[in-house]
């Protein structure tokens, strides 16, 4: 349709959305509003259109609804929520999701005064929740691409703790708590996990323990049971006969209650209730301190370590004794084999050590233990000893 006015003449170009909405577009060239009609037709046409008018629905109105729709059990859910309050819509919050751009995401990143393991799962929810924009075809492209870059940890490894760390932390320990220290070293079991430990889940003559469940511990909310993290994570564990000793000895010390919602429950705290995990974290920062404060501790430094590290510190024990990646995949309870290369991988050996030792076994039977060492002499030559060796 073309249009005479004031400052000349002018061509629109109108269509009808997806949805049926019409849409309008006004340019001053007859060719432009052809093209621009165009490009619509094949954009819906190939299922790739994106109304312009949607992308000015608010970041917070389209977040709100993402948070609301996620099949996010409590505790998740309520760490989604605080992510959003605290980081995320102060800064996104009243602006229109096609009005974000990939600078001002960099910029939000950089500002961000948390360590860079944080910093990746604050960025997370929000390219997640721009990505499913893109699929609800609110914006075209999201601003969370490739170019944004993310701080990386100085020694981001995982570094196992030792074992006089773990015996220090455990002994600074209160009473109440040290069964619990040593059963998650013992096993692997995830704080949550362990929490939730009931005496019908300990199985002592087969020395086992069944994790089907966690303890879920919401603020504002009384604890309770929930289901494990992933279905990868119920299973059963051997437990080592030391673990055992100082459950028992916990359970004779320490009443466990048989009535309530969780009865059972091996672990109270000192008047009695559940351990929450926040309580678990302040206990460990004082043990921590208490223990880098002491000057008997043969060395040991409890720094920038949670309760977390004591599943590290098992599956590095695992490892250390030669597990496949699968067996310490299905003891820790990781949903895929990736997980467990992914945390763990730079703990076994590489392929030269493995071949190395490999070839050593199979030579004890080979070579006399008093022939001559490889490297000293071969075949009546000898061997330059400048630390190579032939080719």
């Amino acid at each position: 349709m073309r249009k005479q006015t004031p400052k000349g003449t002018r061509y629109v170009a109108r269509w009808r959305t997806p949805e049926g909405r019409s849409r309008e577009q006004w340019f001053d060239r007859k060719v432009d509003a052809d093209r621009h009609l165009a490009a619509v037709t094949t954009a819906k046409a190939s299922g790739a259109y994106v109304d312009a008018a949607a992308g000015r629905v608010t970041f917070r109105e389209y977040a709100e609804a993402w948070a609301e729709r996620q099949p996010h059990r409590g505790s998740t859910a309520q760490s989604v929520r605080v992510i959003l309050d605290k980081h995320v819509l102060p800064t996104f919050g009243s602006r229109p999701l096609a009005a974000i751009r990939p600078s001002e995401v960099q910029a939000w990143v950089s500002g961000l005064e948390l360590a860079p393991s944080t910093v990746a799962v604050v960025y997370g929810k929000l390219a997640g929740i721009l990505r499913s924009a893109v699929d609800d075809r609110l914006i075209a492209h999201s601003p969370c691409g490739r170019q944004i870059k993310l701080p990386r940890a100085h020694g981001g490894e995982v570094v196992p703790m030792e074992p006089r760390e773990v015996r220090a932390i455990v002994d600074a320990a209160p009473a109440h708590y040290r069964a619990l220290l040593v059963l998650i070293a013992g096993t692997g079991t995830r704080p949550g996990e362990a929490l939730g430990l009931t005496s019908s889940r300990v199985d002592w003559l087969r020395r086992t323990i069944r994790v089907d469940r966690q303890l879920v511990t919401l603020s504002g909310q009384a604890p309770q049971f929930g289901p494990c993290k992933t279905p990868a994570s119920v299973r059963t564990i051997p437990v080592p006969d030391a673990v055992l000793v100082e459950l028992g000895r916990h359970v004779k010390r320490f009443e466990v209650v048989d009535d309530g919602e969780l009865a059972g429950l091996l672990f109270r705290d000192e008047k009695g209730d559940p351990i929450r995990r926040n309580a678990l974290g302040h206990m460990w920062r004082r043990a921590a301190r208490k223990v880098n404060d002491s000057a008997t501790r043969d060395g040991a430094r409890i720094v920038d370590r949670t309760p977390h590290d004591l599943r590290h510190y098992c599956a590095s024990v695992l490892i250390a004794s030669g597990s496949s990646v699968k067996a310490v995949q299905k003891h820790l309870g990781h949903a895929s084999a990736t997980t467990t290369l992914d945390t763990y991988a730079h703990l076994w050996p590489d392929s030269q050590d493995t071949t190395r030792a490999a070839l050593a076994a199979g030579l004890s039977g080979v070579v006399n233990d008093d022939a001559p060492a490889f490297g000293s002499s071969h075949r009546g030559s000898t061997v330059p000893s400048t630390g190579t060796s032939p080719a």
